[in-house]
């Protein structure tokens, strides 16, 4: 087969409906937008227009947190692929393994942030990592095949002070346990009631 050869399968390509052209054409007059006003020209903006009122969109609250522009986005890999690598011969089990030689593997297109080690698979070799996360199934995978893995991302500090909701729970505990739930005080005669019963 030849560059020249290569043709869509029959029906994935369509000619664009010309539009406006007459009544014959079963898009004439106008053109598939309905009648006139706002909706039969160009630059529309009538969706979730609420006839003036305040917009739902607009009326609810904002809630939440979205850490997306600070995320660090990580490459997924398990231990039984980089075993079908070394056994393939694309990585050097005695080399250690870092994000660049999975990358020259092909096992990912590009570094991005680092790598995340998961634990599917099996793995044979004894190989030294250095990745930026790994999973618990992972480490004792790797370790069990008598290698080692080292671990990039900075370790987690915990606050000296709590802040937040762990102040709150902090302030509660301080005081004497968790808060009673809502409701009337038992008087002491329901109190003798149900003891007596």
């Amino acid at each position: 087969m030849k560059l020249n050869q290569i043709a869509d399968r029959p029906g994935s390509r369509k000619k664009r409906m010309r539009i406006g052209r007459g009544i014959g054409s079963g898009m004439g007059k106008t053109g598939g937008r309905g009648g006139k006003g706002q909706t039969a020209r160009t630059g529309v903006r009538i969706k979730g227009f609420e006839g003036g009122q305040m917009p739902l969109h607009r009326r609810l609250p904002k809630r939440g947190f979205r850490n997306t522009p600070f995320a660090v986005e990580l490459n997924e890999i398990n231990v039984g692929r980089i075993q079908a690598a070394i056994d393939a011969g694309l990585i050097d089990a005695k080399a250690p393994v870092d994000a660049a030689a999975m990358v020259k593997a092909g096992l990912m297109r590009r570094e991005k942030g680092g790598v995340k080690l998961l634990g599917d698979g099996e793995l044979k070799s004894k190989i030294e990592f250095s990745v930026w996360r790994a999973s618990k199934s992972a480490i004792a995978a790797v370790e069990k095949a008598g290698g080692s893995v080292k671990i990039l991302a900075p370790a987690k500090e915990e606050d000296e002070v709590p802040k937040g909701k762990n102040k709150r729970k902090a302030l509660e505990a301080a005081k004497g346990g968790d808060k009673p739930k809502a409701g009337k005080p038992k008087t002491e005669a329901q109190g003798e009631q149900k003891s007596a019963e």
